[in-house]
C-alpha cells in the first residue's frame, strides 16, 4: 500500500459541522421507526399476509447491518463527507419508492435502499475526529452517537400524528425531504476530512461479511414466525457460523482488509463491541413495550387507552433525554473518562428497568421511566465511540465506528426477536386476538436488566485510562487538551513537518508505519508543522510525511520511547516506504 492523501487542502470546520451531522444521523435513525405506528395495519395497507408485511422491516434491518461497515471502510478510503452524502442520497431514493407504491415487493426495495442509510452515523463520527478540536469532539461524538436514539425516539410521535390524520405515504415524503435537507446543508457546511486510510477496497470481503450477517440475522428476526426449531432457522444460524468464519480466515491474510480483526480483538475495542450489543438490546426493549402499554384498551385491566399519537409522545422524552445527555457526558468523560461513564450509564439504565417494573400504571409513569432510561442510555451511547476512537488509528475510525454501530443494530435485532416471542408466549388470547399481558411486559423489563447486567460486567473489565495501552479520549478545557497532547508526545513521536526553505509546513499527513510495514497511526501537521503521534506499542517505526506540491519524505527507523523530536525534512529524498 502507497501513502496518499487528499490532492487539495479542505475548508475548515464551521460551527454548524455538529449539528448538521447530528441532524443526518437523526434523519436515518428515523428510518428505523417510521413505520412504527402503522405496523398492525401493514398487512391490509400492502394487501398481504401479515408474515410477509414483517419484510417491511426486516429488510431495512438486514441492509443497514450488511452498508454500516461497509460505508465506514470506503468512507476511510474515498472520503468520509462522500460516502455520507452518498448514503443519504440513496436513503431518499428509497424513501420515493416506497412512497410511489403500495405493492409490497416495490415497498421492500424501497425500505432496503433506506437502511443502507444506516452507515451515516460511524461517518459522522469519523468526520468529526478528523476535523474538531479535542476539546470540543466528546460532547460531539456523543450527540452523533445518541442520534440513533434521539431519532428513533422522535420519530414515534410525528410518524404517528403524520399517519392518524393523512394517508400514509406520507411518512415517506416527509422522509426524502428531510434527506433532502440535510445533503443540502452537508454540502454547505461540511468539508471533506483530509484522512485517508491505506489500500483499495476489499470487495470480496464486503460479499463475505455481507452473506454472513443477513445468514445471522435473518433466523433472529424471522425466527418466530417459522420456528426457533426449525430446519431453516437452524440451517440458516449454522450457515452463518461457517461464512463467518470462513470470512474470519480470509480477513486475516488480506493485506488491506475491509475489518481489521486484529485491532477488533484488542481488549478495550472487543470488550467495548461486546458492551454494545448488551446496550442495543436494552434500548429496544423500551421501545417496542411502553408503545403498546399505552395503546392497549383499559378494558383489560392493565392497558392506559392512550391513542396512537398520545402513545408516542409518552414515549418522545427517551429520544429528548438521549439529546440532552451529550453535554452532560461530555463533563463526566473529562473527569473521568469514557470507561467510568459507560458504567455510570448501565447504571442509571438498570435503575430506570427496575424501577419501571412498578411503574406501569399511569401515563405519567410511562414518561417518568422514558426520562430516566434516556439519561442512561444517551451517557452509555455516548461513551462507546470514544472508546473505540481512542482505541484504533485515525485511518480506521471509519470502519471501526461502523463495527460499533452494527453491533447496536445486532443487539436491536436480538432484542426484537427475544422479546416478540416473550410478548407471544405470554399473550392472552381474546376473541381470536393475541393482547399482551402485563406478565409478559414485566418479563420483557427483566430480560433488559439482565442484558444491562451483562454489559456492566464487560465495561468493569475494559482497561482503566492508565492501563490502556492506547490513551483513552478525553476532552474537556483547553487547558485539559494541552496537558493530554503533552501526555501523548511522552508515549509517541514528536517533531515538525519542514520544507527546503525550513519553513514549517502544515496540514501535511504523517503517518506511522511499524516493523511489518503497516500503518500503526496517522495525523496531520498543526499550522507550526508540529505533529504528536500516539505509539499503540513499543519498537521501531518509520515515519513518513507527504503534503501537496511537495515530495514524500521518510525517517530512517525509530525506536518508541525516544524522547528526542522527529523532524520531517519534505525537502530531501528520504527512502522508499509501502504500507
Amino acid at each position: 500500500m502507497t501513502l496518499t492523501t487528499t490532492d487539495r487542502p479542505t475548508r475548515s470546520a464551521s460551527g454548524a459541522v455538529v449539528p448538521v451531522l447530528a441532524f443526518a444521523g437523526i434523519v436515518v435513525a428515523v428510518m428505523q421507526t417510521l413505520l412504527v405506528p402503522v405496523i398492525k395495519d401493514l398487512p391490509q395497507l400492502l394487501g398481504t399476509s401479515p408474515s410477509n408485511a414483517t419484510w417491511v422491516l426486516t429488510s431495512t434491518l438486514l441492509s443497514g447491518a450488511v452498508a454500516t461497515p461497509i460505508m465506514g471502510r470506503l468512507g476511510d478510503l474515498y472520503g468520509k463527507r462522500r460516502m455520507l452524502i452518498a448514503s443519504l442520497a440513496v436513503m431518499v431514493a428509497g424513501a420515493l419508492v416506497s412512497a410511489f407504491t403500495s405493492a409490497l415487493l416495490p415497498m421492500i426495495v424501497g425500505r432496503t435502499l433506506q437502511g443502507f442509510a444506516m452507515g451515516a452515523i460511524p461517518l459522522g463520527i469519523g468526520l468529526m475526529r478528523d476535523m474538531l478540536p479535542r476539546e470540543k469532539l466528546a460532547s460531539s461524538m456523543a450527540l452523533m452517537s445518541s442520534s440513533i436514539g434521539v431519532g428513533g425516539g422522535l420519530a414515534l410521535p410525528a410518524a404517528a400524528l403524520v399517519a392518524q390524520h393523512t394517508d400514509w405515504h406520507a411518512l415517506f415524503y416527509g422522509a426524502a425531504g428531510l434527506g433532502v435537507l440535510s445533503i443540502v446543508l452537508t454540502l454547505l457546511t461540511v468539508p471533506e476530512s483530509p484522512m485517508r486510510a491505506e489500500g483499495s477496497f476489499d470487495l470480496l470481503g464486503a460479499l463475505g461479511l455481507s452473506a454472513g450477517l443477513v445468514l445471522f440475522l435473518l433466523p433472529i428476526t424471522k425466527g418466530s414466525d417459522w420456528g426457533w426449531s426449525s430446519a431453516t432457522t437452524l440451517g440458516l444460524f449454522g450457515a452463518a457460523v461457517v461464512v463467518l468464519l470462513l470470512w474470519g480466515l480470509m480477513e486475516l491474510r488480506v493485506a488491506a482488509p475491509l475489518v481489521d480483526l486484529r485491532t477488533t480483538a484488542r481488549r478495550e475495542v472487543l470488550l467495548t463491541n461486546l458492551a454494545s450489543i448488551m446496550v442495543g438490546v436494552a434500548f429496544y426493549v423500551v421501545s417496542l413495550v411502553l408503545p403498546q402499554l399505552l395503546q392497549l384498551p383499559a378494558a383489560t385491566g392493565y392497558g392506559l387507552g392512550r391513542s396512537m399519537v398520545v402513545a408516542g409522545l409518552c414515549v418522545a422524552p427517551l429520544g429528548l433525554t438521549m439529546m440532552f445527555t451529550a453535554p452532560v457526558y461530555a463533563r463526566l468523560s473529562a473527569r473521568y473518562g469514557p470507561r467510568t461513564t459507560l458504567i455510570i450509564g448501565l447504571l442509571v439504565i438498570a435503575i430506570g428497568y427496575g424501577g419501571g417494573l412498578g411503574l406501569m400504571d399511569a401515563a405519567w409513569q410511562t414518561v417518568l421511566t422514558s426520562v430516566m432510561l434516556g439519561a442512561g442510555i444517551g451517557l452509555a451511547y455516548s461513551s462507546l465511540p470514544a472508546l473505540i476512537v481512542g482505541a484504533v488509528p485515525a485511518s480506521e475510525t471509519g470502519a471501526a465506528n461502523g463495527l460499533n454501530t452494527l453491533m447496536r443494530s445486532i443487539g436491536t435485532s436480538v432484542s426484537s426477536a427475544v422479546i416478540g416471542m416473550v410478548l407471544a408466549n405470554t399473550a392472552d388470547h381474546v376473541n381470536g386476538v393475541a393482547l399482551p399481558t402485563m406478565h409478559g411486559f414485566r418479563v420483557s423489563f427483566l430480560i433488559a436488566t439482565a442484558a444491562v447486567a451483562v454489559g456492566l460486567l464487560l465495561a468493569l473489565c475494559l482497561p482503566r485510562p492508565g492501563r490502556s495501552t492506547v490513551p483513552q479520549l478525553r476532552a474537556s478545557s483547553e487547558e485539559d487538551a494541552g496537558l493530554a497532547r503533552a501526555e501523548e508526545a511522552l508515549r509517541g513521536f514528536r517533531g515538525r513537518v519542514l520544507d527546503a526553505a525550513g519553513a514549517p509546513v502544515a496540514r501535511a499527513k504523517v503517518t506511522l508505519i511499524d516493523r511489518r510495514g503497516r500503518q500503526a497511526g496517522a495525523t496531520l501537521s498543526a499550522e507550526d508543522g508540529g505533529y504528536v503521534l500516539v505509539v499503540p506499542a513499543q519498537g521501531p517505526y518509520v515515519l513518513a510525511a507527504r503534503a501537496t506540491g511537495h515530495g514524500p519524505h521518510a525517517s530512517a527507523a525509530v525506536h518508541a520511547g525516544d524522547d528526542r523530536p522527529v523532524d520531517l525534512d519534505l525537502s530531501l529524498p528520504g527512502e522508499t516506504v509501502t504500507a
